[in-house]
């Protein structure tokens, strides 16, 4: 699983943009929200990111946020959406205000997304009403990934095949100073 993608922008258009990563260049399919949050062409990103396997096609999808991600994967849990109507939700707004729109059972707010009619709206309002509670009223906090190796080695972990539950105990006692040894350490306690 590719859990981040982190690099220099080389191509930024309205639905997409491509992330060159050691010679390599990913093509991330993103929502308009997490668009806003992608530099210029030529200047260094790092996307949370999510791959979808098909049975022709594999496709990579980029998040300005985990917490965005996140919601992308609940939206994939909908019946009758896919990875596109889940981006197009996404491109209606910042994460935040989508989880308060389906816990307060606001339709409505999810209808004004262009592609997404009254009963597919309902449906997502009913699937995940009690999956994503009471969003609470602060802004989130947006953490900088690159800047922390803890978080990379936990992104790391999970892509392992961790559970984020998992990955933090196995950092917790865990110590370096780089993502890599963070990993290294964890992994030798995982060990039996």
């Amino acid at each position: 699983m590719i859990a981040i993608v982190s690099g220099e922008v080389a191509v930024r258009r309205g639905d997409h943009v491509v992330v060159l990563c050691g010679g390599v260049g990913y093509r991330l399919a993103v929502s308009a929200e997490t668009l806003r949050h992608v530099p210029r062409v030529g200047e260094s990103v790092t996307l949370h990111a999510h791959l979808v396997v098909r049975d022709d096609a594999l496709s990579l999808y980029g998040f300005a946020t985990e917490e965005e991600r996140d919601l992308f994967l609940l939206l994939l849990g909908v019946p009758s959406v896919g990875p596109k109507m889940a981006l197009a939700v996404l491109s209606g707004g910042p994460p935040r205000e989508l989880l308060k729109a389906v816990a307060a059972g606001d339709g409505a707010r999810l209808q004004a997304v262009p592609g997404i009619g009254r009963r597919t709206a309902e449906r997502i309002v009913v699937e995940l009403r009690e999956k994503v509670g009471v969003a609470p009223d602060e802004d989130p906090i947006v953490v900088v990934r690159g800047d922390d190796p803890r978080l990379l080695a936990r992104d790391g972990l999970v892509g392992l095949g961790f559970s984020p539950v998992e990955a933090d105990a196995l950092l917790d006692g865990a110590s370096g100073d780089t993502p890599e040894a963070l990993i290294s350490h964890a992994l030798k306690a995982a060990r039996p």
